[in-house]
């Protein structure tokens, strides 16, 4: 039985709410493996009587829809892709399925260019999904949604786990971005917008395991940059010279083992050259397949790797999305790439949960117990295999790119060069943690150098303040990137700085303030308790992480202990919701004294 996931209901609410708002067309994120699908299929049970659209451009992904849509919903749900045709109701001309999930292609297909959509009136469907919607800003995509939109009332939302790409301006022009809390709109503008690092640190993603190795006469100097990335071309003839198609398919095997695997390659020669070359070091190994291998041979390729037959698959444009084999252990990446997009839909295939203990992890109610019930599965984390050389002026992306959207540059820089000298698997989330530590120790000490050597005090952001606010509510400090640091805070940002914090907003710059105040709004969500009991709680050493009950409880037995901590606590009873708390968001009436404790 199907059961949703904390952030698959808030991916449902906040889509709802951004209809409800007046937004029609909305885009959200999601990671590979996260159930993107399972969100679609929730909204349409939401929606419902209004039927449902549902785009992808893969027969697998077709597929896939259906399948999941009828299982979570119930709903009837039909395909119309190739020779397969959704009915019609005879009198209305209507779907009779609740759902369609149809291709692109089948629906664009024709000298008119309309295809199979004119089959449908605009009006049909009163809500439209499209899936992998980082092809939306193609023309083909562009033709479907504008022929639907027809329909005034349409609803729509794309999905898709890798939204930046170069011509995300494109996307825009599609999809309705949320105004964010200054007005504007950026990353934050999605719906909704998971991260791969969120998704593993909840325990619903395997952790990343990087292996960057260096391959003599790799040189990718000369390689031209062709809509973004590489040149097919010049990469093919770089990766299939002796020297780096030998160490690239040897160093695979070495670091595989007996797990299962796939690769990426250049070229679909490229792919069979390492294919070949697996089979002369363990006959039967491996198996390759392309764009032109036929559907029925990819069918018997996929099964034999399924069950165990062979070990590897090399692929060439093909697997990067619609293949979702858990049992994926190994990512070799033999086709370097600049594109970030390219290089998370290549990693995804391995972040997912191994199909023994997908559908025994909802059991579990914190992140901590599922972390700790993946690291003693059959999968406890997946690697992702580098090749690097002399990369010239080329930036490829490692799984530091992928998973260091909390941490700076420089710390994503540190890490991937780490990874490099490692000469073994390293888990990438936590050697992002521990460069970013580092970078920060290493510059307040040259804080702290520069004041004594001006005789100043250190120009420290949290100098005017009693205590650490990152550190009251026990969230890392954000590190400035300069992009966002010339930004002013909106009047009633700044009054929550100061009636709601103590804080003077003047001492922070945006990016710090704006963290401070979403932590502020999470907690009075989550009945949190305030920030100046929280301030109170570090003081005798206590958690700030508590409810406001408890926070309170703690205080009071402090207060008849002469705020003293007594050598005891208390042991606290929950005893439902507390009616004389007022600190629950801005709409309330607020102590304005500081002498108050909490």
């Amino acid at each position: 039985m199907f059961r949703a996931r904390p952030y698959q209901i808030e991916a449902e609410t906040n889509t709802l709410s951004a209809w409800e708002s007046g937004l029609k067309s909305v885009l959200g994120v999601l990671p590979t493996g996260c159930g993107k699908t399972a969100v679609i299929a929730m909204l349409i049970q939401r929606v419902a009587p209004k039927k449902a659209l549902f785009l992808a451009h893969r027969k697998k992904l077709i597929h896939q829809a259906r399948d999941a849509i009828s299982s979570i919903t119930g709903f009837s749900v039909e395909i119309e892709m190739g020779d397969i045709k959704a009915t019609m109701d005879k009198d209305l001309l209507r779907p009779d399925a609740q759902v369609v999930v149809s291709s692109i292609q089948t629906l664009t297909a024709g000298g008119d260019g309309l295809g199979r959509m004119s089959k449908f009136n605009p009006d049909d469907f009163g809500v439209l999904f499209v899936d992998e919607c980082h092809h939306a800003a193609s023309e083909s995509y562009g033709r479907v949604i504008n022929y639907f939109r027809q329909n005034p009332n349409l609803l729509v939302l794309g999905v898709t786990a890798t939204p930046d790409r170069a011509d995300e301006a494109t996307l825009r022009d599609i999809f309705e971005y949320v105004p964010t809390l200054d007005g504007k709109t950026d990353r934050k503008g999605y719906v909704f917008d998971y991260e791969i690092l969120d998704a593993i640190n909840d325990g619903w993603l395997v952790p990343i395991e990087q292996y960057v190795a260096s391959v003599e006469d790799l040189d990718f100097s000369e390689v031209r940059t062709t809509l973004g990335d590489l040149n097919n071309a010049d990469l093919d003839r770089v990766m299939t010279a002796e020297k780096p198609l030998h160490q690239v398919a040897s160093t695979t095997i070495e670091i595989i083992g007996d797990k299962r695997g796939i690769g990426f390659a250049a070229s679909v020669n490229h792919a069979r050259m390492l294919s070949n070359i697996f089979n002369r070091h363990r006959p039967g190994m491996s198996m390759w397949i392309c764009g032109k291998t036929e559907e029925l041979e990819c069918d018997l390729i996929y099964n034999k790797f399924k069950n165990g037959d062979i070990q590897f698959i090399w692929n060439c444009g093909v697997l990067t999305e619609g293949f979702d084999d858990s049992g994926v252990e190994v990512v070799s990446m033999g086709r370097p790439t600049k594109s970030r997009s390219l290089y998370a839909q290549c990693c995804g295939r391995a972040t997912r949960l191994h199909h023994s203990i997908a559908h025994k992890i909802n059991e579990f109610g914190s992140p901590a117990m599922r972390r700790s019930f993946i690291a003693r599965s059959c999968k406890p984390s997946c690697t992702i295999l580098d090749f690097v050389g002399n990369s010239g002026r080329h930036k490829l992306m490692t799984a530091a790119d992928l998973l260091g959207g909390h941490v700076s540059e420089a710390a994503r820089e540190a890490a991937a060069e780490f990874a490099r000298k490692a000469g073994k698997a390293v888990r990438m989330d936590r050697t992002l943690e521990e460069q970013q530590k580092m970078l920060d120790l290493k510059r307040q000490r040259e804080l702290e150098a520069e004041s004594k050597k001006l005789n100043l005090k250190a120009k420290s952001k949290y100098t005017l303040s009693k205590v650490d606010p990152f550190d009251v509510f026990q969230i890392r400090p954000v590190v400035s990137t300069g992009r966002s640091d010339e930004k002013q805070l909106s009047p009633a940002q700044a009054n929550v700085m100061r009636k709601h914090l103590g804080l003077d907003p003047e001492q922070f710059t945006y990016a710090e303030s704006k963290r401070l105040i979403d932590e502020q709004f999470n907690r009075w969500n989550k009945k949190l308790c305030t920030f100046k009991m929280a301030k109170q709680l570090k003081r005798f050493g206590l958690s700030s992480d508590v409810s406001m009950e408890q926070g309170a409880f703690w205080l009071s037995a402090i207060e008849k202990n002469g705020w003293r901590r007594p050598l005891q606590m208390p042991e606290f009873t929950p005893a439902g919701p507390v009616a004389d708390v007022q600190d629950n968001g801005p709409t309330y009436s607020q102590p304005e004294s500081d002498d108050i404790p909490f």
